[in-house]
């Protein structure tokens, strides 16, 4: 089956799944499994979590490796073991990651295996759910991304005069919430009892650590705990947005938004309530009730209320708040967040250091133009123009400082490595310095 077959016939069983959901809100799903183990599924799964890349898991097996022996004998393989249900989830491999508070967090690699099944239930489980998530809720959803969350936000503080905006976080929100609760969401329509143990399986999976002495560590702690879905797994935003529900439909059905005209607006474990002036104080009491009764945590130390326009907040990379046009005339607006630009000034630095020297001229502004042309796509909106030219600054200096160190010389390399050089000759994506420029790359 080519692939382009497979994505076809994978939307066609999709759409009648979310037709069937949507006209049904009380329907429950009795056979699923049969779906996940389709040959166009796995395949479409195995395409999309070969397109993602990612590290191998606790087995070592990698895309390359699979491709080496042949996709489709694989695919096969898998299949047959789908279908009889001999299928179990391998240990996942815990790597750590710096935050952006100088911390680390846990992010657990499943296998090539256990990557390609879960892409193929979130495809099967996906446009069930998405019939029955709240439109409060941004995150991993199809036609919904950060920018959209952030306009919303934007939305309700300058149309409806919602100032007084809590800035909530949660305290590792993807590793707390109970499994219980969780489980019941899913029940609530899936009772495909293959599918639902399996399901526990991920969530309960023991966790492979490699210590600096080689040796491995083996932890249960979710098993023990009964809490947390891992963040790596393809299934976890799907589950996580799954669980958010519940304090969505506390917030609307109990009346919480209506009698505080307070309105949320979440993406993954990141949200906030903008209020009308005077309610934000009862709403972040109430938000921190509802959220202990869920068996969640909020993070205190990072929760606030800000108030618009005296006070700006940060949401998802973007600043909102007050600033200045040309005339002096005050605004609310939004910009990429001062944080947001200092990541990608380090990735920036990162890619031009002299670990890159062996590396051609070529695929080095190829690596840099990806970098800025999927930061640009994601920090498009609002107030962008200043950013963009303090991140154009940056990335003309350090490539030219770098193609210095390169050819053996000292100095800029203003003189040798003009702009005109850079741009005409190398090919540097240029990021725009006018609205009008900002609008066309967009289009």
């Amino acid at each position: 089956m080519s692939l382009s077959t497979s994505r076809k016939s994978v939307e066609k069983l999709q759409s009648s799944l979310q037709a069937k959901a949507k006209s049904e809100p009380n329907y429950r799903f009795y056979s699923l499994w049969d779906k996940v183990s389709r040959e166009d599924v796995l395949l479409e799964a195995y395409r999309r979590s070969r397109a993602n890349v990612g590290a191998p898991g606790v087995d070592g097996v990698t895309f390359e490796a699979i491709k080496a022996t042949g996709v489709e004998q694989w695919l096969k393989a898998l299949q047959e073991e789908l279908r009889s249900k001999s299928y179990v989830p391998q240990p996942l491999l815990r790597v750590w990651i710096p935050k952006r508070n100088g911390g680390q967090r846990p992010l657990s690699i499943p296998t090539v295996t256990d990557r390609v099944v879960q892409t193929a239930v979130v495809l099967v489980l996906g446009p069930i759910f998405e019939a029955d998530l709240a439109p409060q809720q941004y995150g991993f959803r199809p036609g919904r991304d950060a920018k959209t969350a952030v306009r919303r936000v934007y939305f309700h503080i300058t149309q409806h005069d919602r100032r007084e905006v809590v800035d909530a976080d949660l305290s590792d929100y993807f590793t707390t919430f109970p499994h219980g609760p969780l489980l019941r969401c899913v029940t609530r329509r899936v009772v495909d009892g293959q599918l639902l143990s399996v399901l526990k399986g991920w969530l309960t999976v023991p966790v492979w650590e490699r210590t600096n002495r080689g040796a491995i560590l083996c932890t249960t702690e979710a098993r023990d705990r009964k809490r947390g879905t891992p963040q790596g797994g393809t299934a976890s935003p799907l589950l996580a947005n799954l669980y958010f529900r519940r304090f969505l439909r506390a917030w609307y059905e109990h009346g919480h938004y209506r009698r505080l005209d307070a309105h949320v607006v979440n993406y993954a474990d990141d949200l906030v309530i903008c209020c009308r002036p005077g309610n934000g104080p009862e709403a972040l009491a109430t938000m921190r009730r509802l959220m202990d009764r869920l068996g969640l945590t909020v993070n205190e130390r990072k929760t606030r209320l800000a108030r618009v326009p005296e006070e700006s907040f940060d949401f998802l990379g973007y600043t909102v708040g007050r600033f200045y046009g040309k005339d002096g005339k005050p605004f609310i607006g939004t910009e990429p967040a001062r944080k947001a630009v200092q990541r990608i000034i380090e990735r920036i630095h990162d890619e031009t250091t002299r670990r890159w020297n062996p590396f051609p001229v070529e695929k080095r502004v190829i690596g840099l133009n990806a970098l800025l042309r999927g930061w640009s796509g994601c920090f498009n909106q609002g107030r962008v123009i200043q950013a963009y030219g303090v991140i154009r600054v940056y990335t003309e200096r350090r490539l030219r400082r770098w193609l210095m160190r390169r050819a053996g010389k000292r100095g800029t390399g203003y003189r040798q490595y003009p702009d005109a050089h850079l741009y005409g000759v190398l090919g540097l994506y240029r990021l725009p310095d006018n609205r009008a420029a900002v609008a066309k790359a967009k289009a």
